[in-house]
């Protein structure tokens, strides 16, 4: 862990398999409280979209390791006014000593980056959101005590989850397929980058079949059809993504004992049933407190505290 003091966490292959391996690690010490880090330190929270469980779990996480947390929301702060983000990030920088940003753009997180020497997390851009795949594949560990040789399947938007599941299965042997619909697929740099560091090591697909998807998998994950900043065109997606619900009927096709997993917020009767998400393969809830538990190790990670 500490090749990782210091640096910035932008997206997914920011990490290497060893530096993710071992931040499932130590992740699931914090969690079973084997290992207990305290440190004085101070985390800024700079979100430009609306936020639930990253806002409050980077905040819990950052409190139990002993440190504090300055929420810096836009709306109330200069850059809500236009103030540059070169001008904001070198002036944060002389004040926090690590920096989570949720924004819009990748570009605007990265010159966050580019102008602090502080580390820098992608706590979610609409290109990635890193953040939760190591929730995700904590999760996926917990549930199969390991990740090399399980599949999972994302059904819908070929979105930043999408992304960041692609490049996390790719770096720790899990074989990722994705079934989205014609047009809303994930982006082609992004696949072709995953099966680069797949290799023949895992299984990169990406498909308009959701049912060839599902057959066998042993992880069935979703998320929103529509964004934040997509709410617009979220009447006209619901046929589009219809056939890629995740239902007790497409559930059949996967492994007996397979989990259902999703980021949240969840539109029930939409890209999950009210059924499947409170069903006994439902992993949804230990998944969201695993955003805990992993940015804890993130920030330990990186404050140089392990």
């Amino acid at each position: 862990m500490k090749q990782l003091k210091g640096r910035d966490l932008l997206g997914t292959a920011d990490l290497n398999t060893e530096e993710i391996t071992g931040l499932l690690d130590l992740a699931r010490q914090l969690k079973s409280q084997e290992l207990e880090l305290k440190c004085n330190k101070v985390l800024g929270l700079l979100f430009y979209k609306a936020s639930t469980r990253t806002r409050v779990s980077f905040s819990v996480a950052m409190y139990k390791l002993g440190g504090q947390v300055i929420d810096l929301n836009p709306s109330v702060t200069q850059v809500g006014r236009g103030e540059p983000i070169e001008d904001t990030a070198r002036v944060l920088d002389r004040y926090l000593d690590i920096l989570a940003i949720r924004t819009y753009a990748q570009a605007d997180l990265e010159t966050f980056a580019n102008y602090a020497q502080i580390p820098v997390i992608n706590a979610l851009t609409d290109l990635e959101h890193p953040c939760q795949i190591l929730a995700d594949l904590l999760t996926v560990q917990e549930c199969f005590g390991s990740l090399e040789g399980n599949t999972l399947t994302y059904l819908g938007d070929g979105n930043n989850m999408a992304h960041s599941l692609l490049l996390g299965g790719a770096l720790t042997g899990l074989n990722v397929r994705i079934a989205a619909p014609q047009g809303y697929e994930p982006d082609p740099a992004i696949v072709t980058r995953a099966k680069e560091i797949a290799g023949d090591r895992s299984e990169i697909v990406v498909t308009q079949d959701p049912q060839a998807a599902v057959e066998g998998a042993q992880v069935v994950y979703t998320d929103v059809w529509a964004s934040m900043g997509q709410e617009d065109s979220a009447n006209s997606r619901i046929p589009v993504f219809q056939p890629y619900q995740v239902n007790q009927k497409l559930l059949e096709l996967a492994d007996p004992q397979s989990i259902i997993l999703h980021c949240l917020p969840a539109h029930r009767g939409e890209e999950i049933t009210a059924e499947a998400i409170e069903s006994d393969r439902s992993r949804v809830w230990d998944q969201a407190e695993n955003r805990m538990h992993a940015q804890q190790a993130l920030m330990a990670a990186l404050l140089g505290l392990v």
